[in-house]
């Protein structure tokens, strides 16, 4: 009779090393990638924006909060730069933003501009990415850069053109320069009273002053 004997190298028939660990080496609570992986670095990626601003985040702690490893970070989207660009996917596409501007009577187009902008920032999925789109742009001039030459492109050269001369990208300069300064007074520093003021009450107050810019 013939007596079985054990595995040549003295190991079970587990797939798991002598350390513990799977024979992958992987180690655990790391994911794989896998269908859902690269949404939820972007949502790790969004919220560490938003907290931390951009000079703040790091990709390995991205990587941490989405419980992968910090390769596939670096596999999915290159580097820092094009990470945040994919994580602050807006709300609303700029060019249908710009389409909804000036899609109206020029008289009425201060208030166009202001409910649409205000109305982005004031639904939640709306200021957590505004949010963090403001604070890494006051903090890192590469994005501050892919901002606005994304943005003056998609939104100031359309609504330039339909201001018109004179001077009409000054103006549209002066007017996104007035909304971001609402936008970090109500929504960053949360100043009183406007941080509380009524979305209505606040439109009805901004309009006339970016109407003035518009006419000149």
């Amino acid at each position: 009779m013939t007596t079985a004997r054990p595995p040549a190298s003295g190991r079970s028939s587990s797939s798991r090393s002598s350390s513990g660990r799977p024979a992958s080496g992987r180690s655990p609570g790391r994911r794989p990638g896998g269908p859902d992986t690269r949404g939820e670095i972007v949502k790790a990626a969004r919220e560490s924006f938003a907290e931390k601003g951009f000079a703040a985040t790091s990709l390995r702690a991205v990587a941490r909060q989405a419980g992968v490893d910090a390769a596939l970070v670096h596999h999915y989207f290159g580097g820092k730069d094009e990470l945040f660009i994919e994580a602050m996917a807006l709300p609303l596409d700029p060019r249908q933003m710009a389409a909804r501007i000036v899609d109206g009577p020029r008289s009425e187009l201060g208030r166009r501009i202001v409910t649409l902008f205000l109305g982005v920032w004031e639904s939640a999925d709306g200021r957590q990415r505004m949010t963090a789109m403001l604070r890494s742009v006051v903090t890192s001039e590469a994005v501050a850069r892919t901002m606005r030459e994304g943005m003056t492109g998609m939104i100031l050269e359309p609504v330039s053109r339909f201001i018109g001369p004179p001077d009409a990208r000054l103006r549209a300069g002066l007017i996104a320069s007035h909304l971001f300064g609402v936008a970090l007074t109500r929504y960053l520093v949360e100043l009183e009273p406007v941080a509380d003021a009524d979305l209505s009450t606040l439109i009805d107050r901004i309009a006339p002053a970016i109407q003035q810019y518009i006419d000149g």
